[in-house]
């Protein structure tokens, strides 16, 4: 079991016009870190990916727990369900975790459950030589 994190901070990434909010942790001496895309009615504060999220810390692998969408957009419907934005939120995350200099030297993969697996997966897809590893958790993909 690893130790206490190196470094473990709330952060706001500006995405479109604008910010999304999200937990870092990132373990002493981390090579890798996780984007976690939460599915549609879920968020950042999600009991099941806060445990594979701890898990993953003390497995001394970095995570990024995060809202992919503001408070005001998850209340829509037809932004709740959006691959395509979902998918390029994703992806400005992922650009700019690599200009951040605490994560620009790792490795990065996504985790999503529901929309999120479906917007991972879509990025990861956009940029196969960036993102090395994605896991979708529960529900069917179409």
């Amino acid at each position: 079991m690893m130790g206490k994190p190196q470094l473990e901070k709330i952060i706001q990434i500006p995405a479109d016009t604008v910010l999304l909010e999200g937990s870092l942790v990132l373990p002493d001496r981390t090579e890798g870190l996780v984007a976690f895309a939460h599915g549609s009615g879920s968020s950042r504060f999600s009991p099941r990916n806060n445990f594979v999220a701890r898990q993953l810390n003390q497995a001394g692998i970095g995570t990024l727990l995060l809202d992919l969408l503001t408070g005001l957009e998850d209340t829509r419907y037809e932004t709740r369900f959006d691959i395509d934005l979902l998918a390029a939120r994703l992806l400005q995350v992922t650009y700019w975790l690599q200009e951040q200099p605490d994560t620009r030297q790792l490795m990065f993969g996504y985790f999503g459950a529901s929309t999120g697996a479906a917007a991972a997966l879509k990025a990861a897809a956009a940029r196969a030589t960036l993102i090395r590893a994605v896991v979708s958790r529960g529900d069917v993909l179409i």
